[in-house]
């Protein structure tokens, strides 16, 4: 194939355009070079997809290549100068220097400065011109693979990191207590905004906390982490539970990084005896009581969502257990999965039935270590969600489950 200058419309090409043979850029103003290296390339079969460009400016417009041909003298950049106006295009292709300079210097500053390989042109003929251009190709493309594993490695460590912020392991010491947490990330993978925790005071009180910090993302997750130990540090520090959540408002308006972001919270204060608890609802999802049948709790106490610049706060709901119960709390990432055809929600109606039928099929599950496996009570209340949605939800779900048998 015979290439011409790139200002011909004819050799502007884009990936899809060349059914994965390699596409070359030749920057070179002598037109004698130039049908040079044209030739040592059809010798070693790589002269199909060629544009050329006579100068740094109109190479800038052609780099949807796999590599660059580039020599050093150019009317508009010389030396280093056409290699690093190049280099510093948005994602530049692979560069192969190919110049009349016999410099051993210049070649090695050539290589310093980013290029894959430094060819002399009176030295190279078809097979070395295009070994040094498919090992160039070759080396970037394992570059990029290293950069992908090297950012995914990252964003494991990060998640585990925010796991470990935003889902710890509950701090109860009342073994007759049950105690169940659970949590499933949402279609992406990632950890977004939702927490919880469970903590007993010295006096025998517990402590627990479900939260849905607004949107998703890693400020999100950075945030709901951020609440979640200023909450744990509260309750260690024997704040009285009316106080925790004023408290930890004062946290969020200081560490997000919008006035519009808001946070949800339900929080259980359940007594030493275990009969009784003290609910508080900050714009959050009313908890289940499971029993003989699954109902909400009562939410005639439910004060404003955290964040929020209106008056009122979060009165205690006193609640009369008894000698036998459950409390389910969870985030909204349940309530939002998606039924059926027409889209509609699963809802409170829908997850109360799904949490009955897990209650009954689960009656006498063990309770396992939080973090070395799922709990199989909220692992199959989760997977009874997933089932219904079709796969994995949209968002993030925490959910905490105690409960007293006398």
């Amino acid at each position: 194939m015979t290439s011409s200058p790139a200002t011909s419309d004819d050799d502007v090409r884009t990936p899809a355009d060349v059914d994965g043979r390699l596409r070359l850029l030749l920057v070179e103003d002598d037109e004698g070079d130039a049908l040079l290296v044209q030739e040592h390339l059809a010798d070693a079969g790589l002269a199909e997809h060629i544009v050329w460009a006579r100068s740094v400016d109109e190479a800038l417009a052609h780099l949807d290549a796999d590599c660059v041909l580039l020599d050093l003298g150019l009317p508009d950049a010389m030396g280093l100068g056409a290699l690093e106006r190049l280099l510093a295009a948005d994602a530049p292709p692979p560069i192969v220097v190919l110049t009349g300079l016999t410099d051993t210097d210049a070649g090695l500053a050539a290589l310093a400065a980013g290029a894959q390989d430094y060819l002399v042109k009176g030295d190279v003929d078809g097979e070395s011109l295009a070994r040094a251009v498919r090992y160039a190709v070759q080396r970037r493309r394992l570059e990029q693979t290293d950069r992908a594993l090297y950012r995914s490695l990252v964003r494991a460590a990060e998640t585990n990191r925010l796991e470990r912020a935003l889902l710890p392991r509950p701090v109860v010491a009342d073994p007759r207590l049950e105690v169940r947490v659970g949590y499933r990330a949402g279609r992406d993978g990632l950890l977004g905004g939702d927490f919880y925790d469970v903590v007993e005071r010295p006096d025998g009180t517990v402590l627990a906390l479900v939260g849905d910090v607004c949107g998703h993302g890693p400020d999100e997750a950075a945030l709901g982490a951020t609440l979640r130990t200023a909450w744990r540090t509260l309750v260690l520090a024997d704040v009285p539970a009316d106080d925790i959540l004023g408290l930890l408002e004062r946290v969020l308006d200081a560490e997000r990084a919008r006035p519009e972001v808001f946070t949800t919270v339900s929080m259980l204060a359940v007594a030493p005896d275990r009969r009784s608890a003290d609910l508080y609802l900050a714009g959050h999802p009313v908890p289940f009581l499971l029993g003989d049948g699954v109902h909400l709790l009562p939410a005639d106490a439910r004060g404003r969502a955290l964040g929020i610049p209106v008056g009122g706060g979060w009165p205690a709901r006193r609640l009369e257990l008894g000698s036998s119960w459950r409390v389910l709390m969870y985030t909204d990432g349940l309530l939002e999965a998606t039924v059926g055809s027409g889209g509609e929600r699963l809802g409170k109606a829908g997850l109360m039935e799904l949490a009955h039928a897990t209650s009954r099929a689960t009656t006498g599950a063990p309770v396992p270590v939080p973090g070395h496996e799922e709990d199989p009570v909220l692992g199959h209340l989760i997977g009874a969600v997933r089932a219904r949605h079709g796969g994995d939800l949209v968002d993030d779900a925490a959910v905490v489950l105690l409960g007293w048998e006398a």
